[in-house]
Parts: C-alpha cells; sequence; structure tokens
C-alpha cells in the first residue's frame, strides 16, 4: 500500500499517517459509536415529558441501539449486544402507549437482564448467589429492595400485572447479585444505576399521579441513571474481558 502511494507522488510520510489512520478506524468505531449514543440520549432528555408519539419512540431507542452496535463493532460477548438490542427495544415498548406495550416492553428487558445475569455469571465462574458470601451487605440490601416492592408496588401495579411485576424484580436482582460476584468496578455500578432507573420508574408510573410536578423530574432522574447505567456495564464487560 505504502509503495503504491508512492509510485503515485505520495510523500512517505503522508502515506504512512493515511495507512495508520486506515487501520486505527476500526478501533474508533465502538468509542464512536458509545459516545454517540451517548449524545443521542442527552438529546432525548427535553422530549422524554412529550406525549407518545412515533418521533419521541424513535429517539429513545437510538441510544441503545448505538451501544449495541458498539458492542458488536468492539468484538464483544454475543450475549451483551443482544442484551443491549433487547433494551433497545424495550425502549421502543416503553414508549408506546396502552397496557400491552408495557408488558411487552418488560418482558424484553426481563429477557435481557436474563443474558446479562448469564453473562457475568459466565465471566465470573461464580453463581449470583455467592454475591451474598462477597458483598454481603450489598447483596442484602438489595434484597431488601427486591421484597419492598410487596408493600409499595405490588399492591398498586393492578390485578394483571402483580405476577409480571414480581417475575421481572425477581431477573432483574439476580442480575445485579450476578454483577455482584464480578470485582466491584464498571459492572457492579451499571447494574445497581439501572435497579434505580428501575425503582424510579415504578414509583412514578403507579405512585405518581398524572399532574403531579415531580413526575417530569423523575423521569429525567430515570433516563439519566438508566443511560449510564448500560453504558457503564458495556464499558465495564468490554474492558473486564480485554484486560
Amino acid at each position: 500500500m505504502r509503495r503504491l502511494l508512492a509510485t503515485r507522488g505520495v510523500d512517505p510520510g503522508a502515506a504512512a499517517a493515511m495507512i495508520a489512520a486506515t487501520r486505527s478506524a476500526p478501533r474508533m468505531l465502538p468509542a464512536i459509536l458509545l459516545w454517540f449514543g451517548i449524545f443521542a440520549a442527552v438529546i432525548y432528555l427535553p422530549f422524554s415529558e412529550n406525549p407518545p408519539n412515533p418521533g419521541r419512540s424513535l429517539a429513545k431507542t437510538v441510544p441503545l441501539v448505538a451501544f449495541a452496535l458498539a458492542a458488536f463493532s468492539a468484538g464483544g460477548p454475543v450475549l451483551l449486544a443482544l442484551a443491549l438490542a433487547l433494551s433497545a427495544l424495550g425502549d421502543f415498548a416503553l414508549s408506546r402507549p396502552g397496557p400491552r406495550a408495557f408488558t411487552g416492553g418488560m418482558a424484553a428487558f426481563a429477557v435481557a437482564h436474563l443474558f446479562y445475569t448469564v453473562l457475568f455469571t459466565m465471566m465470573s465462574g461464580r453463581a449470583p448467589y455467592m454475591a451474598f458470601v462477597d458483598h454481603t451487605l450489598l447483596a442484602l440490601f438489595l434484597a431488601w429492595v427486591a421484597a419492598s416492592v410487596e408493600i409499595w408496588l405490588v399492591p398498586h401495579v393492578g390485578k394483571t400485572l402483580k405476577w409480571p411485576v414480581r417475575v421481572y424484580v425477581l431477573v432483574i436482582t439476580l442480575m445485579v447479585l450476578a454483577a455482584l460476584t464480578l470485582p466491584l468496578g464498571a459492572i457492579a455500578i451499571g447494574a445497581v444505576w439501572f435497579v434505580a432507573s428501575d425503582v424510579i420508574l415504578a414509583y412514578r408510573d403507579f405512585r405518581m399521579g398524572p399532574d403531579d410536578p415531580l413526575a417530569g423530574r423523575a423521569g429525567w432522574l430515570l433516563w439519566c441513571l438508566y443511560i449510564a447505567g448500560q453504558a457503564m456495564i458495556l464499558v465495564g464487560v468490554i474492558t473486564y474481558l480485554s484486560a
């Protein structure tokens, strides 16, 4: 390549720079996609309080699609890319009106959490319950948060959602426990932020009234925690496996 460029009158130094740039471009793609997803998430914030519409749904879906592509382009585990892609599907479903869309979104996220659980378990080589040995206080606090939904959430979701909500809480709890079997770092922090965003989402949707002045700000907070959590998991997994 360098010889070909030289025969066409290209300076050897410039040729070397062109070749280096060409080779580094694929390595930069995951970072570009990650930051594009974060930028898209920030752009979405002002529209998060708008009524459901196709444009809002598309804008909400873009960040996690970018994250999934970042995982794929970085050569990350298939389970990571699938979990992020399912999260994008869940974001789209939750942005649409109606109970069927909500249930579909919850199902997509539940499967994403199962993929994360399997991935983290494979990475650590230890079962999720070992989090109670490694990080006893954190694991016990997580279990308490999961159990507390029977008091502040389940009685308010309606008869048809009681068991889907319980199953979802169990699955996301297993995901965080699996994350806690890894060394404390980006993955565990991301998983905890993910749970925090879900807690705020559940409280906003089922305990806050539609005219609550804090509902909009709750939406901003849960979106920031959610995007940050997913980004931390993505970066944490890629970094851990490349170390």
